[in-house]
């Protein structure tokens, strides 16, 4: 493999086996010290790097992608774990150099004789810990972040996707420096090891229990944190969509991946009178384009045996605590298959409070469906739940969409299509409450692995030193007492004026 001649890589091909995790965050931790803040054109080609590592290998990531599912579409790896990537590395690469200038503030404080300004510097040492779901798109991308803010980077990928990880881990040193850029396997401890790190930032994506673990572990040492985390992202049908496009909508986007993807839907609320029409029409499209299953390779596995069993758990639960299933089990063929971990793709209905599927994000091929009679009663039941990392509508953007809006809480809010904020790269991603905490993507990205310092300079005659420390005079009292009337006046007029609206 010939890199192409703009990388320019330093002290490469030491692997990142050869040291333990804490060497590594010493090694990195010396080498941002030693160099100073990076420069825009430093930045931009780690980014660049970053990308090259997976576009030069594409083919035997998708390989080991396959592996580790079992069975996984090409497609899908190429799309989501790759090409899914580069949208924000070159949206960061575009940026960096604006983002990174020193930001003036007020004018008026100018001209009074205060110069303030932000500088944006980096943090240090970023840890990056990636799910199995999405091994690469959810850590590369984030990297690509901490790479814009002038970071060096720790990531710490998923044990589960082992085969992907070595990977990225074997081509890594042909592409970074130690110094910059670590992979982190499970040859160097567990993902709870890698928490322990006295890194200058913790950024993970996965469940919210193991969230919590991380956000615990990183605050002993008070290290910062951002948390991308699930939970049930429901759908609402309006009235007046249109029924076929909705449930095409939500039958594909609950099979992106398996199911195993934070932002598929979970559950769905359903005009009553077009309720069983549109669990039909999901079946329907189901049917269509699932001929076969159990040796389909196109139909992507579940990722181990262990959620399998979980996923099959939830169904059974739910089945003999009184809910119906409806499933796509081609002809001939056995489902679940434990074998291959395959569950048909299966729709609940009359599921209610006591059922373990009504509290657990699923993760698989697996629908609830609601009627509703109001959208009162779907707001009141979303918002009675966790928040959600994102949130489904499928209509036009009416005053009925504003009312969900206004009434609900989720990271996000689609419309009419699956993750559409991902594709938006001045769009933020991240959750709230259970479902996350901080963000990133585009700038987003960038302030999340950057450190807002103020700068403040005075030409004043005057010092605020002098202001507030004894001997207070006669002076000191009269602009105190002037102070406060000033800010009473105007504090008033503002309470008038809001009133009035």
């Amino acid at each position: 493999m010939t890199k192409p001649a703009e990388l320019t890589p330093t002290d490469t091909h030491v692997s990142s086996d050869q040291h333990t995790m804490t060497e590594l965050l010493e090694i990195q931790r010396a080498a941002f010290l030693r160099d100073g803040i990076p420069d825009a054109k430093t930045r931009i080609d780690r980014i660049a790097r970053l990308a090259a590592l997976l576009l030069d290998h594409s083919d035997e990531i998708a390989q080991a992608l396959t592996a580790d599912f079992g069975s996984r579409p090409r497609e899908l790896s190429l799309m989501a774990d790759i090409a899914g990537c580069m949208l924000d590395l070159a949206h960061q690469r575009r940026s960096v150099a604006k983002w990174m200038k020193e930001t003036k503030t007020s004018k008026v404080m100018g001209v009074a004789g205060f110069k303030q300004s932000i500088r944006h510097e980096p943090l240090g040492v970023v840890g990056i810990m990636g799910p199995w779901n999405f091994p690469l798109q959810l850590t590369i991308v984030p990297a690509g972040s901490a790479f814009a803010a002038g970071n060096r980077v720790l990531i710490r990928p998923s044990s589960i996707t082992a085969k992907t990880t070595d990977v990225i881990a074997k081509y890594a040193p042909d592409y970074f420096s130690i110094e910059e850029f670590a992979v982190i396997t499970s040859r160097h401890g567990s993902g709870s090891d890698f928490a322990k790190l006295k890194v200058d930032h913790m950024f993970f994506t996965g469940s919210p229990e193991v969230g919590a673990s991380v956000a615990s572990e990183a605050g002993k040492n008070l290290v910062p944190v951002t948390l991308e985390l699930g939970g049930k992202n429901p759908v609402v049908v309006d009235t007046d969509a249109d029924l076929t496009k909705a449930a095409n909508l939500v039958a594909d986007a609950r099979l992106v991946n398996g199911g195993q993807v934070c932002l598929c839907p979970d559950y769905v609320f359903v005009p009553e009178a077009k309720h069983d029409e549109f669990i039909d029409k999901v079946i329907a499209r189901w049917t269509a384009n699932l001929p076969t299953i159990v040796d389909n390779p196109q139909f992507t596995a579940t990722i181990n045996e262990k959620n399998y069993n979980r996923i099959v758990g939830l169904i059974d639960d739910a089945v003999s605590l009184g809910a119906t299933k409806r499933q796509v089990i081609p002809a001939g063929e056995q489902l679940p298959d434990a074998g291959r971990r395959k569950i048909a793709p299966t729709i609940l209905t009359g599921v209610k409070a006591g059922m373990k599927i009504e509290e657990d994000e699923v993760f698989g091929p697996v629908l609830t469906v609601y009627p509703y009679r109001n959208l009162s009663e779907a707001i009141n039941r979303i918002a009675a739940n966790p928040h959600p990392l994102t949130m489904y509508w499928c209509g036009n953007r009416n005053e009925r969409f504003e009312r969900l809006a206004d009434g609900t809480r989720s990271g996000a809010i689609n419309g009419n299509d699956f993750a559409l904020h991902l594709f938006g790269p001045e769009l933020p991603f991240g959750g709230v409450g259970r479902s996350g905490m901080g963000g990133y993507h585009g700038k987003t990205g960038f302030d999340t692995f950057s450190h807002r310092r103020a700068v403040a300079f005075s030409t004043m005659p005057l010092t605020v030193a002098t202001m507030m420390s004894p001997p207070f005079a006669k002076r000191d009292t009269k602009l105190a007492d002037g102070q406060i009337k000033m800010w009473r006046k105007l504090n008033a007029r503002a309470l008038k004026k809001a009133r009035k609206k």
